[in-house]
């Protein structure tokens, strides 16, 4: 049960972020995204559910792109 809250706890923020106007607040929705993998990960483990799993790491790579394109890449542009 606790994992069903840290999905829709992160999850609802990640997409609350992601549409947001501001370009600043955008980016942080990759950050709670990925936040909410593990919560993910563990109920698709714990009921056995495979789809689910497989779907949480595409789920997983494509926010972990969003943190190379909003943090990583982003900032050494900033500095070079």
């Amino acid at each position: 049960m606790n994992e069903q809250w840290g999905i829709a706890l992160f999850g609802v923020i990640a997409i609350t972020l992601s549409q947001d106007r501001r370009p600043a607040c955008q980016r942080y929705a990759c950050l709670f995204g990925l936040a909410g993998q593990p919560f993910w990960f563990y109920a698709a483990w714990d009921s056995q559910q495979w789809g689910i799993g497989l779907l949480t790491l595409l789920y997983t790579l494509a926010w972990s792109r969003g943190v190379w394109t909003q943090w990583i890449k982003r900032g050494n542009k900033k500095t070079g």
